[in-house]
């Protein structure tokens, strides 16, 4: 009778639990919308690694988060890494300006209604989620990462483990880029064996 009930517990929290969506995946489509009017499809970024931010310009983590992806930026941008920032609070059109001034965002930041951004993380509109989501997607354009709809306090939003996707991903090859070649003497000798 105990089994029966924990199995019953264990399904009812598995109902109530967010899924996550499977990594790696390929980065599903996406625009980026900016306050000058300009859209930017996430397909413009192929080719960098990139930490795609999903915020709220009013939620501290987010602020925090944010300057950290800018320190960061300085520090990897030169081989590659790319932070960008969706605002999707509501109205966060208004606030965008504000967010990238105040908290000296050196990134690019943009906004999005929710629905879309709900599609691209795979979250139903029915399930809660928390500010920040961070989506890591590789030169390829492959989701090899992504938060919790609910967060992950442990590991996945801290410094380390980015720092750790960062020199993980840079030193993949960009989608097109050519195996290294033999050395001249080994090709040589590869074309005079019978």
């Amino acid at each position: 009778m105990r089994l029966v009930r924990a199995a019953l517990i264990l399904c009812g929290a598995a109902i109530l639990l967010p899924a996550i969506p499977p990594v790696p995946r390929p980065a599903p489509d996406f625009e980026v919308r900016f306050t000058d009017g300009t859209k930017l499809p996430l397909r413009f970024f192929r080719g960098k690694v990139v930490a795609l931010t999903f915020i709220a310009t009013t939620c501290p983590h987010c602020q925090q988060d944010s300057q950290i992806l800018t320190r960061l930026y300085a520090e990897y941008g030169s081989r590659g890494f790319q932070p960008l920032a969706v605002a999707f609070n509501p109205m966060a059109n208004l606030y965008v300006q504000d967010f990238v001034r105040d908290f000296g965002i050196k990134h690019p930041v943009g906004f999005s209604p929710v629905e879309p951004v709900l599609a691209f993380l795979g979250i139903s509109t029915m399930e809660r989620y928390v500010y920040p989501q961070i989506v890591w997607i590789d030169r390829k354009g492959i989701i090899r990462s992504q938060t919790p709809a609910l967060g992950d306090d442990t590991k996945m939003m801290l410094e380390p483990y980015w720092r750790e996707m960062i020199e993980k991903l840079i030193k993949e090859p960009a989608e097109g880029a050519s195996a290294p070649k033999k050395p001249a003497a080994r090709a040589s000798q590869a074309k005079k064996t019978p």
